[in-house]
């Protein structure tokens, strides 16, 4: 076992490593299956708008806050919420900070069936059988039913956890650094293949064309803001931990605005490939899991050299999948090192055992209800936690003193307003729409 005191010495090597990491946490499932989904159920350019309008003042308040306050604390949710009640005396930090932590893991344990389900439909694109020979709703549906994609389910977190084994800077940055600018790259080819597609120019009308009728829906405003919320990965969990291992000469500003960026363009991009495919092939559009398991499949058997689609397409929402699953199971492994002191790698164990074991039994009926329990109660819940932590508990002259922290230009009167009473006005809202409408993220 480590000590205590030699668990933070392995920090991120770079800035550049850091904001990959961050952009390859909040780079998910969200991003490809559901954001192509809202933006044409809402208007297109009517959602983009609110979204994007989302983005910025998500960003630039919540985000930065929580990597300044895993930076500030040196310690991911538990050890930092537990530091911060301590300066008002109180004991309560430690049962607060174990929410997000909780949440994170709840997420991970739903996230590593997904990445079970791409990484089959990533072996049968190399072997041709999806375009060959088996009919992707079929496949889809073995796999989807109770204990139906053990295996592959538990090689995907193994690969993620051999990973993580490595430790931050060879191990989860040195993973960001490969997989997220492959995920551009492989996505961008695959936007311009597409936009060859005949027929393809309705997607990008479903996707683009506004209804400005739709910006008078408080509906379109709510889910721009719940795309926004969980799109950025806030939860008060896994941007505290990174931020942790971030160094103090970093400017959280700019790489909160980088994350923001990268974020927001990974959305479109997935929108310029998914949508226009199915749109050329007469297939309609729809959000979840069926869309990538079951429609883009589909419209792949369809394409000249599909299998050669299929392999690119799914290699990249595996990457994508990864390094978000990396971010999630973070949170837990953290907090097993600094509460028990363990080392890095029995604490990769005891996390990896725990997902694995629960994940089995979510798997089929299960995940659906499981997924949306924790993503609708408990990830806002983090989120608001933790903002309202550092931003109230902490105080405004910490919170100030934090993000300006390796910022060379001086934070402006705008930061306390915005981030005290905006951003932990709009988490207030997430968590109780999200309750409302049974999820909006």
């Amino acid at each position: 076992m480590k000590s205590k005191n030699n668990i933070s010495e392995d920090k991120f090597n770079s800035k550049w490593g850091f904001v990959i990491s961050c952009i390859g946490s909040s780079v998910g499932m969200a991003n490809i299956w559901l954001f192509p989904y809202r933006a044409g159920e809402f208007g297109g350019a009517a959602f983009l708008i609110p979204y994007i309008l989302f983005v910025i003042l998500i960003g630039f308040t919540g985000v930065i806050g929580e990597m300044a306050f895993g930076r500030a604390m040196q310690s991911g949710p538990l050890g930092a919420f537990k530091k911060a009640f301590e300066m008002k005396n109180s004991r309560f930090g430690s049962f607060f900070g174990l929410i997000p932590v909780i949440g994170s893991l709840g997420i991970a344990i739903g996230y590593s069936v997904i990445i079970g389900w791409i990484l089959k439909f990533l072996a049968d694109s190399i072997i041709g059988n999806i375009v060959n020979k088996e009919d992707p709703a079929v496949v889809f549906t073995e796999l989807s039913r109770d204990f139906g994609s053990v295996p592959w389910h538990l090689l995907g977190l193994v690969l993620v956890l051999i990973c993580m084994s490595f430790g931050i800077s060879r191990g989860i940055e040195a993973v960001n650094k490969i997989m997220m600018p492959a995920f551009f790259v492989l996505f961008l080819f695959l936007a311009v293949r597409v936009a060859f597609l005949s027929g393809s120019a309705p997607g990008y009308s479903y996707l683009f064309k506004p209804d400005w009728s739709e910006m008078a829906d408080p509906r379109t405003w709510v889910y721009a803001m719940g795309q926004a919320f969980f799109s950025l990965s806030l939860a008060g969990s896994g941007t505290v931990v990174y931020g942790s291992y971030l160094k103090s000469d970093v400017d959280v500003v700019s790489s909160a605005r980088y994350v923001s960026i990268f974020d927001t363009l990974a959305a479109l991009l997935s929108g310029l490939v998914i949508i226009p495919a199915v749109f050329a092939y007469g297939m309609e559009p729809n959000s979840g899991p069926g869309l990538l398991f079951i429609t883009i499949p589909s419209v792949i058997r369809s394409i000249p050299f599909g299998q050669i689609f299929a392999v690119l397409f799914f290699l990249a929402v595996f990457f994508a999948g990864a390094t978000s699953l990396v971010n999630l199971l973070e949170s837990p492994v953290e907090a097993l090192q600094k509460r028990l002191g363990w080392s890095r790698k029995a604490s990769i164990a005891a996390v990896g055992a725990v997902t694995a074991a629960a994940g089995i039994f979510v798997e089929g009926d299960l995940l659906s209800p499981w997924m949306d329990s924790i993503s609708i109660y408990v990830i806002p819940l983090g989120a608001l936690l933790a903002g309202i932590t550092m931003f109230w508990i902490c105080g405004s002259a910490f919170a100030r003193n934090a993000v300006q922290l390796g910022r060379k230009r001086t934070l402006g009167k705008w930061f306390e307003p915005m981030t005290k009473y905006v951003f932990c006005g709009v988490a207030v809202l997430v968590y109780i729409l999200g309750i409302f409408f049974g999820g909006i993220g």
